[in-house]
């Protein structure tokens, strides 16, 4: 007699009753389709693989971003920055290096800087998300976005939104007690124009206005 396990893990290990119907009628559902004379051409002429590939690896996932709350669908594989800028079209966080190289794609989750390039969207599940969109209050910007314009806190503008999204949280984290610790602070994040000793200008001037509320 063998002694293999079931595939499906019995109730109450790994897998719910709701879980293992919804997997049946969906196994169920291509099968009958697979079977039926003719399909087989045309599911790749229509790509139903990838269409497929969606029902079974896609995955709920609930992020509160800017104070509004989402329920996603997402691929495990899939990145926090991409589920920003694609399906919330939350475009101010920008993709540079999408390594965690050059900052230009940092966001804050639950009050703290990340790289949300290296973050996957799944392990962000039921967390609050502040992006660069969030940090202005209606027409009201942020004291660090205002100092970052008064000082010419950039040039092209592409790192800006990390710069300052960087520079937020630098201010939070206590890291402002002189030039040499900005700099330092501040260095995952890459300026290719050269703008650097205007954000540490932007980031000194709202410290010395007496931080952040």
């Amino acid at each position: 007699m063998s002694s293999k396990k079931p595939c499906i893990p019995p109730d109450g290990e790994g897998i719910s009753n709701g879980t293992r119907r919804d997997f049946l009628k969906k196994s169920s559902l291509v099968t009958a389709v697979l079977l039926t004379p003719g399909t087989v051409v045309e599911a790749a002429e229509k790509q139903w693989d990838e269409k497929f590939a969606d029902i079974f690896e896609k995955i709920p996932v609930s992020l509160e971003v800017n104070g509004v709350k989402h329920n996603l669908s997402v691929e495990p594989r899939v990145t926090l920055l991409d589920v920003l800028r694609e399906q919330l079209d939350l475009t101010g966080t920008k993709k540079g290096c999408d390594r965690g190289q050059c900052g230009a794609c940092t966001v804050h989750v639950d009050g703290v800087r990340i790289n949300s390039c290296l973050s996957l969207a799944l392990t962000n599940d039921g967390k609050k998300i502040t992006t660069i969109e969030g940090l202005a209050k209606g027409d009201e910007l942020h004291p660090m976005q205002e100092a970052f314009i008064k000082h010419d806190g950039f040039q092209c503008g592409y790192c800006t939104s990390g710069q300052i999204m960087s520079a937020v949280a630098l201010m939070k984290e206590g890291h402002t007690r002189s030039e040499t610790e900005i700099r330092e602070f501040m260095s995952g994040n890459i300026c290719r124009c050269g703008a650097y000793p205007n954000i540490v200008n932007a980031i000194q001037d709202v410290k010395q206005q007496g931080g952040l509320s």
